[in-house]
């Protein structure tokens, strides 16, 4: 799907999934928007991230499944 980021990180245990998903977006869009500072002009308010969340760990679901259903998403 074109509207939305897959990332399958791995952390250690003491930093929580929304404090990595923070980290992720900050850093990310600073780096984007330093290498491409014309994009801002073309976000809707310059932001480049949509407040909207879904974040989920895996717990008892194994590696590979994870990236099956990564990949399976590229080709719906």
């Amino acid at each position: 799907m074109s509207d939305h980021v897959h990332v399958f990180v791995s952390a250690h245990p003491k930093f929580s999934a929304s404090y990595i998903y923070k980290m992720f977006k900050g850093i990310s869009g600073r780096r984007i928007f330093i290498e491409f500072p014309r994009i801002k002009k073309n976000l809707w308010k310059g932001q480049l991230w949509n407040p909207s969340t879904y974040i989920e760990t895996i717990g008892h679901i194994s590696e590979e499944t994870i990236k099956k259903y990564i990949e399976d998403q590229r080709k719906g």
